[in-house]
C-alpha cells in the first residue's frame, strides 16, 4: 500500500513543472516540497534552499550586475532573467531599484537567439503598445521609471519554461571625497509608508502594491512592491562584477556592506566581484576604493556630436584650513521613529544623534523632534546646550523606539517652519531612512526655506537615497549615509566638521565670454568636505580661455583661475551626452516637485522633459522603454500576471513595518484590514488596503528515497484544490473550512489526496492531454477532422493547404526530439538556438500524435499578420 502511494505521488510531482525545477536545483537525498498557498502563486510546489529556508515561486531567478569604472563615471548593464515555472504563460512584474542619477539610456529583450532592442516612447505610447502586443499573444518588455531611483520591468507572454532576458544600460558619475571614490548598487526597494486619504476601487495606476494609491501619492501601488512572505526568502538572486580602471594607482579598496573577491593585475586596475555568487537582494552594494595622492586634479572631458559640444568640468576643492567657527549655532535635530526604523536601524541613529549632541558648544541652542505618526517637541523652541539641557535630551532620545507610520512632512514643517521669520540660520539634521511615498513633496518642502541649512543623514542598509540627497541639496546642506554597521562616531565628528568648518560656501563661476549654455548645476552646492565641484554643459563652438572659481573660506574670499580649451571635434567621452540631457531633466523636474508629486506636472516642464528623453533615449517620469518580439506568437489569452516578491531590507523589522498581522501579503476583501494613520494636515484617517486575501496553508510533503509519508499543519484553512488541466478548481478543501474555488487558469490549489485519486479513464487522459497542449484553434482542427465537419474560419490565419503553420515549445530540444518531429512530417520554417522553440508545418492529420509526444509541452497557431 505504502510503495503503491509512493508511486502514484511521484507521478503527481513529476506532472508538475514547478517540482521539475525542485529536483533540479537540489542535490539531496532529502527533498522536501511544500504546498504553499498566497494571493500570487495558489498550490505551486515550493523549494526549499541549502539552509531549509523555503524560496518564493519566482519568475525572476537571476540578475546579473557588470559595472565597467574609467576614471569617475561608471558604465553598468543589468541582466535580468525571468523564467516561467507555472503551467500557464505569465506576465512577470518586477519593482526594482538603481542608483537615482543614473541615466538609463538602453534595453534590449533576449528571447531564444532574438535580441529586440527597446524604443524610447512617450510612457502612455509605450503602455498601449506594450498592451496590445500583450493582448495579441507577442512577447514584450516594458520599462517605466516611478522615480528617478523605482522602476518597474513587466514582460508579458513567457511560455512555461522558457526564459527571458532583459538587460539594461546606464552610466553615472561617482561620488568622491577627500581620496576616496564609492559605486553604489541598490538591490531593493525599501517598503514606503503612504500618507493621504485612500483611493477607493482598483488602482488608477494600475500597480499592485500593497499600499493603494492615495490622493498625496497617485502612484502609491507603484512603488510598494510586495515583500516575500514571512519565513520565506526570494526566489531570485545576484551576482556583481567592476571592472575598474581609476587611470592612477588605487589603494585600500573595500566593501562594508558584502564580501568580496578582487584581483589587481595592475596598480591602477582591480576586478571586483561578490565572494558568493548567488546573494539574496537585500541591502545596497556599496565598494570604496582610495586612489594615489588623495587629491583630484582640473579636468575637463569634452564630446561633439551632430547633437552639438558636451563637456563635464571638475574643479579640485582647496586644501581645508582648520579655523573653526566657534559663533553660535542654532540646531535642530530631527529623528524618525517610525516602524521601518525599528530596532537596528533607530538604534543607530540615537548612537550617532548623542554624539552629534555631546559635541555642541555651549553657547549653542539646539531642540530635538521625533517623528513617526505623530511629531513630538522636546522644547517649545531651540534652548542653551547647557549640561541640564543636554541631559534632558539625552534621557528623551533613550526612551524614543521605533513604530508606527513615517508622517515626515510634519516633522518638516516642525523643523523648518520657525526658520522663515528668524534673523539668523537654522541647521536642521534629520535622520531617516527615508521609506515615504511622497518624497518629492517633502523635497518640494524644504526648498521652501531658504532661511534653513538642511543636513540629512541615511540610517540603514537601503535607504531611500533620492530623497536625501535632494533634501541636502535643496536645503544647501550635505549628506552623510551610515550603515548599521558603520562607526556612527565618525559620521558624528564629520557632522560637527562641516557645521564648523565648511570648506568652501556661495560658490560661483565666471566663464569670461566662453561659448558654454545650459551649466548644471544652475546653483553650485556649497562643499562641507574635500568634494569637487562638477558641472555639466553644452558649448557652442571651439574655444580656449580661463574660467574663475570664486567662493568664501572661512570668512575670506577664494578664487582660482582654471584655464580651459574647447576642441572643434571630439568623438569620445559619448557618455557627456546622456549626462547632461540627466542633469537638465534634474534640474527641471525641481522646478515642479509638487507637481511630480501629484501627477499634475507643469505642462511645459513635461513636455521638455518628454523631449529630451525621447532624443537623448533615456527613461524619464514621462518617457519608457518597450520591446516587442513580432516573430513569435503566443496564445492569444491574457497572460497571468505575477508580481516578484522583494526581500526586506537588510535590519528591517517585518513587524515594525506591517506588524504582527502582516499585513504586506495581501490586500484584503471581504476581511478588511483597516490601519489608522495620520494626513499631513493632522487629522485622522483609516488607510484601507482592498485586494485579494488568501488564507495560508502549511500543508508539506516530504519524499525520502524508499519511502514516502505526508504531515499536514491544520492551521491553514479555506483553501480550495484545483481541478485538472485548464479547467477551474472544484473547492475541496485542505485544513480547516471550506473550499475556495480556483480562480481563473494558472497551477491549481493543491491537495494532495485530491491529485492522487480517483484515476481518470484512459479516454479522460487523452482528452486532458490534448486540452492542456493544444490551443483551442489546433484543438478545434483536430476535433474537426475527427467529425469531418467544415474548416472553421480561424483555420485560414494559420493553414497552409492541408498543413498547420505551429509554434511547437518542447520540453527537451535534443536531436532525439527533432527526430520524432520530422517523423510526423514537421518541416523547419525557424529554429531559434538558444529557445526550446520551433516553428514549422505539419500536416493536420498529425497534430494528436504530436501532442503525444512526451517532448511537447504546448502548440499553438503560428498566425500570419
Amino acid at each position: 500500500m505504502h510503495q503503491t502511494f509512493f508511486f502514484k505521488l511521484l507521478a503527481v510531482l513529476a506532472t508538475s513543472a514547478v517540482t521539475i525545477l525542485a529536483f533540479a536545483t537540489l542535490n539531496s537525498s532529502q527533498v522536501t516540497v511544500t504546498a504553499a498557498q498566497d494571493s500570487e502563486t495558489q498550490g505551486a510546489l515550493q523549494v526549499l534552499d541549502a539552509s531549509g529556508k523555503p524560496m518564493a515561486i519566482c519568475p525572476l531567478k537571476h540578475t546579473s550586475v557588470k559595472a565597467e569604472i574609467s576614471g569617475f563615471i561608471s558604465r553598468v548593464v543589468v541582466t535580468q532573467e525571468f523564467e516561467n515555472p507555472f503551467k500557464d504563460k505569465i506576465e512577470a512584474v518586477y519593482t526594482f531599484p538603481l542608483p537615482q542619477n543614473a541615466a538609463v539610456d538602453d534595453m534590449t529583450m533576449l528571447v531564444g537567439d532574438r535580441t529586440v532592442r527597446g524604443r524610447v516612447l512617450r510612457r502612455e505610447e509605450a503602455q498601449a503598445v506594450y498592451e496590445a502586443a500583450k493582448t495579441g499573444g507577442k512577447v514584450a518588455s516594458l520599462l517605466d521609471q516611478e522615480r528617478p531611483n523605482i522602476f518597474t520591468q513587466s514582460v508579458a507572454n513567457i511560455m512555461p519554461g522558457e526564459q527571458i532576458k532583459i538587460t539594461i544600460s546606464y552610466v553615472e558619475t561617482l561620488k568622491y571625497e577627500d581620496g576616496s571614490y564609492e559605486f553604489v548598487f541598490p538591490m531593493v526597494v525599501g517598503p514606503r509608508y503612504i500618507p493621504g486619504n485612500a483611493s477607493t476601487g482598483s488602482p488608477v495606476s494600475g500597480g499592485n502594491g500593497f499600499a493603494p494609491d492615495t490622493d498625496s501619492v497617485p502612484d502609491a501601488s507603484r512603488l510598494t512592491p510586495r515583500p516575500v512572505a514571512k519565513g520565506m526568502r526570494v526566489g531570485h538572486d545576484i551576482s556583481l562584477e567592476v571592472a575598474l580602471d581609476a587611470g592612477v594607482a588605487i589603494e585600500n579598496i573595500s566593501s562594508g556592506s558584502h564580501p568580496i573577491d578582487m584581483q589587481r593585475p595592475y596598480v591602477s586596475q582591480a576586478q571586483v566581484r561578490l565572494k558568493n555568487s548567488s546573494v539574496i537582494p537585500n541591502k545596497d552594494f556599496i565598494l570604496r576604493y582610495d586612489v594615489a595622492g588623495k587629491s583630484i586634479s582640473d579636468a575637463l572631458l569634452t564630446h561633439r556630436s551632430e547633437k552639438g559640444g558636451f563637456f563635464t568640468l571638475i574643479l579640485q576643492p582647496p586644501d581645508r584650513i582648520t579655523v573653526t567657527d566657534v559663533t553660535p549655532k542654532e540646531l535642530v535635530f530631527v529623528l524618525d521613529t517610525s516602524g521601518s526604523m525599528s530596532g537596528f536601524p533607530v538604534e543607530k541613529a540615537k548612537e550617532t544623534m548623542k554624539l552629534a549632541l555631546d559635541s555642541l558648544y555651549p553657547a549653542d541652542t539646539f531642540n530635538l523632534i521625533t517623528f513617526a505618526g505623530d511629531t513630538h517637541i522636546l522644547f517649545p523652541e531651540p534652548v542653551p546646550a547647557t549640561r541640564e539641557n543636554l541631559q534632558k535630551a539625552q534621557t528623551f532620545l533613550s526612551s524614543r523606539s521605533g513604530g508606527g507610520g513615517t508622517e515626515m512632512m510634519k516633522a518638516i514643517k516642525a523643523a523648518l517652519d520657525p526658520s522663515d521669520a528668524q534673523g539668523h540660520m537654522r541647521i536642521v539634521c534629520f535622520m531617516t531612512d527615508g521609506y515615504v511615498g511622497n518624497d518629492m513633496g517633502i523635497i518640494a518642502e524644504v526648498r521652501n526655506h531658504p532661511n534653513a541649512r538642511v543636513f540629512a543623514f541615511g540610517i540603514g542598509s537601503s535607504v531611500n537615497r533620492f530623497l536625501l540627497d535632494k533634501m541636502a541639496e535643496q536645503g544647501r546642506g550635505d549628506v552623510e549615509y551610515v550603515a548599521l554597521s558603520d562607526d556612527g562616531s565618525a559620521a558624528a565628528r564629520r557632522f560637527h566638521e562641516r557645521v564648523r568648518n565648511p570648506l568652501l560656501t556661495d560658490i560661483s563661476l565666471e566663464w569670461n565670454g566662453l561659448p558654454v549654455a545650459d551649466v548644471y548645476p544652475q546653483r553650485i552646492p556649497d562643499l562641507f568636505g574635500a568634494k569637487p565641484v562638477v558641472l555639466t554643459g553644452r558649448y557652442t563652438a571651439a574655444g580656449t580661455g580661463v574660467v574663475r572659481l570664486k567662493g568664501k573660506m572661512s570668512g575670506h574670499d577664494f578664487v582660482r583661475d582654471i584655464p580651459v580649451a574647447f576642441p572643434d571635434a571630439k568623438t569620445q567621452h559619448d557618455v557627456l551626452a546622456p549626462l547632461w540631457a540627466r542633469s537638465r531633466i534634474d534640474d527641471l523636474m525641481g522646478q515642479d516637485f509638487n507637481g511630480m508629486q501629484g501627477g499634475t506636472m507643469r505642462p511645459d516642464l513635461k513636455e521638455t522633459i518628454t523631449n529630451l528623453g525621447l532624443e537623448y533615449r533615456l527613461m524619464t517620469q514621462f518617457t519608457s522603454f518597450v520591446a516587442v518580439e513580432e516573430m513569435i506568437v503566443t496564445d492569444g489569452g491574457t497572460p497571468r500576471r505575477i508580481d516578484v516578491p522583494v526581500e526586506l531590507p537588510a535590519g528591517v523589522s517585518r513587524e515594525g513595518v506591517f506588524g504582527e498581522g502582516d499585513s504586506a501579503q495581501s490586500r484584503p476583501s471581504g476581511t478588511m484590514q483597516t490601519f489608522a494613520s495620520t494626513t499631513s494636515s493632522g487629522t485622522n484617517y483609516n488607510r484601507v488596503f482592498s485586494g485579494k486575501q488568501v488564507s495560508s496553508v502549511s500543508e508539506t510533503v516530504t519524499v525520502r528515497s524508499g519511502s514516502a509519508a505526508k504531515s499536514k499543519d491544520e492551521r491553514g484553512g479555506n483553501v480550495g484544490g484545483g481541478g485538472g488541466g485548464r479547467g477551474v478548481g472544484s473547492g475541496v478543501g485542505a485544513g480547516r473550512g471550506g473550499g475556495l474555488p480556483a480562480s481563473g487558469p494558472g497551477p491549481a490549489q493543491t491537495n494532495v489526496d485530491a491529485l492522487i485519486e480517483p484515476n481518470p479513464s484512459p479516454d479522460e487522459e487523452k482528452r486532458q492531454l490534448l486540452l492542456t497542449k493544444l490551443h483551442p484553434s489546433i484543438l478545434a482542427v483536430v476535433e474537426r477532422l475527427k467529425t469531418k465537419a467544415t474548416p472553421g474560419a480561424d483555420e485560414v490565419k494559420f493553414m497552409r493547404g492541408e498543413k498547420a503553420e505551429v509554434q511547437i515549445w518542447l520540453t527537451d530540444k535534443s536531436p532525439e526530439a527533432l527526430a520524432k518531429l520530422k517523423e510526423l512530417g514537421f518541416e523547419i520554417i525557424l529554429d531559434p538556438k538558444s529557445a526550446k522553440l520551433v516553428i514549422g508545418r505539419l500536416p493536420i492529420e498529425n497534430l494528436q500524435k504530436l501532442a503525444e509526444l512526451k517532448y511537447v509541452r504546448y502548440v499553438a497557431p503560428q498566425v500570419s499578420s
